[in-house]
């Protein structure tokens, strides 16, 4: 039996809205207030101090325009925290507030934080993908190839010899489980209800994540058109939504947690990175599980759930053939192609959903990962906190 510690960093509890789709409801509400919303939720449901947290630190990809001038240190403003509660803004790509809670992990453990919230937002419709971009270094492009993510995926695909029949079999399996747990009302002790806004621009509170589709079917996954290559098996379908959204998780070191009377519900038990060449890199996830593994002293077969971000479907199976995982343990509620991807944001809601999953079915460990562009990837494992 492990000796808990003063310095282990825990996590206290973490939110989520629901994800909007493109064009949905959520694409009339500003980012800096989605990430607002979550951030007040954190402090009004833990009966929390905000004075007690000392750092704000926001993943997000698309740092312009409203998601622009430091939206980690906006949001706090905006949630009324106090002035002496700093923001960070941070950008890992597709593992931001993944990336944000290694940080803020990292701060606790040195015992220079002692709470800390690690959050993300994204608003993919209002902050299009790519728009902070410019051309690439003539420099860069000299020494690697350089290509979209949909092509890595296609990469991906032929290399581990991964069938556009199980990749859109994989995508209707995660709007199958999203939908049960949906029904089961699995995802709502993670949920904070936000204010949406209809096409006709009627407001409304937006409690469920409307990017699940009940009416999908393997039929019409098969119909839809090749979104990279004409040849190509990567489509709309079987890739990640364009979606809003933001995530927060309360982070503290354990010692603080008992001085003002937080129970932890799981703690944060190793984070690792890893990288590989640009042209495939989407795949960094094997490599940074196979890091965190060891750096917990664990084995696969030890991790009760696995959450893998699923950018494609392909990314996933080729993770999936390589490391041996069991299939049932992966995204059981479904993932980014049912749920969406907004980027900032998802590092964040894959922690809470595995959070919860894991109280659910009394599990011990936990393991997420995501992919990130230009060939990284972030793991995270945590343990649930015995009752």
């Amino acid at each position: 039996m492990r000796m808990l510690a003063d310095r282990d960093a825990v996590i206290i509890d973490a939110v989520r809205t629901p994800i909007g789709r493109k064009k949905g409801s959520l694409s009339g509400t500003r980012p800096d207030e989605m990430a607002a919303s979550v951030l007040k939720e954190l402090v009004s449901r833990n009966h929390l101090n905000p004075a007690e947290v000392e750092d704000i630190k926001m993943g997000c990809v698309t740092q312009i325009d409203e998601q622009g001038a430091n939206i980690g240190r906006m949001a706090g403003l905006i949630a009324g925290f106090p002035v002496e509660v700093c923001g960070v803004s941070v950008n890992r790509m597709c593992a931001s507030s993944l990336e944000t809670l290694a940080q803020g992990t990292h701060a606790i453990m040195a015992g220079m934080s002692d709470c800390v919230i690690a959050a993300g937002v994204e608003s993919m419709n209002r902050v299009p993908m790519g728009s902070d971009g410019g051309n690439y270094s003539p420099h860069l492009l000299d020494q690697y190839t350089i290509i979209p993510q949909g092509f890595s995926a296609e990469l991906i695909g032929e290399r581990w010899g991964i069938t556009r029949t199980e990749m859109d079999e994989f995508s209707f399996i995660s709007h199958q489980k999203a939908l049960k747990a949906q029904n089961e009302r699995w995802f709502d002790h993670e949920i904070v209800s936000i204010e949406g806004r209809s096409a006709e621009g009627e407001q409304f509170l937006l409690e469920v994540d409307e990017t699940v589709r009940p009416d999908t079917t393997k039929e019409a996954l098969a119909n839809l058109r090749p979104s990279f290559r004409p040849d190509g098996h990567i489509t709309a379908g079987n890739s990640s939504q364009i979606s809003d959204g933001s995530a927060a998780v309360l982070l503290a070191s354990r010692k603080k947690a008992v001085e003002i009377g937080l129970k932890p519900r799981a703690r944060i038990v190793a984070t690792a990175l890893a990288g590989v060449d640009p042209e495939i890199m989407l795949t960094a996830i094997i490599p940074a599980t196979d890091k965190v593994l060891k750096k917990a002293g664990l084995a696969l077969t030890e991790i009760d759930v696995f959450e893998v971000n699923e950018a494609f479907a392909s990314v996933v199976l080729a993770w999936q053939r390589e490391t041996g995982a069991d299939p049932g343990k992966i995204n059981p509620n479904g993932g980014a192609i049912a749920l969406g991807h907004p980027l900032g944001a998802s590092g964040a809601r894959i922690i809470a959903t595995m959070t919860n999953e894991l109280e659910r079915r009394n599990g011990r460990f936990g393991l997420a990962t995501m992919c990130i562009g230009f060939g990284m990837a972030v793991a995270v494992i945590i343990e649930r906190e015995a009752e």
